[in-house]
């Protein structure tokens, strides 16, 4: 069999968006970029499934054309004071890869968190609805 080549996909999904860096294992070289804006032209569906879904199909197309057979994932949630869980998008994405035939290797979990930062909105006692 060939050698095989491998990259790293940076996946950030919020609710409100997914944007999907590939970068070689160092990370100093971006392969191929995307996000739910690139995808699609209504706003609200920045951040769903389906988006995230085309964002890794026109990405595997990239990598393809570079020559990688598998990818490396790091899921990345906003973090920091922020919520901690990541999008609809980050889960549909990893799906996407394995099935677009890409190798996947380590899945790893990214999310900045807090060392005790800044205080989260919302006051001290929370939201209140």
């Amino acid at each position: 069999m060939a050698e095989q080549k491998w990259a790293v996909a940076h996946i950030h999904s919020s609710f409100n968006n997914t944007i999907i860096t590939v970068t070689d294992l160092t990370g100093a070289e971006t392969v191929a970029k995307s996000s739910g804006g690139m995808a699609t032209k209504v706003a609200r569906d920045e951040g769903s499934p389906y988006t995230a879904m085309q964002i890794v199909s026109q990405i595997v197309e990239q990598l393809r054309d570079k020559g990688f057979t598998g990818v490396h994932i790091k899921i990345r949630a906003p973090g920091g004071n922020k919520q901690r869980s990541p999008g609809p998008g980050a889960q549909a994405a990893v799906r996407a890869f394995a099935r677009a035939g890409m190798r996947i290797g380590r899945i790893e979990d990214v999310t900045p968190l807090p060392h005790d930062g800044t205080m989260a909105k919302g006051g001290r006692r929370g939201r209140r609805i």
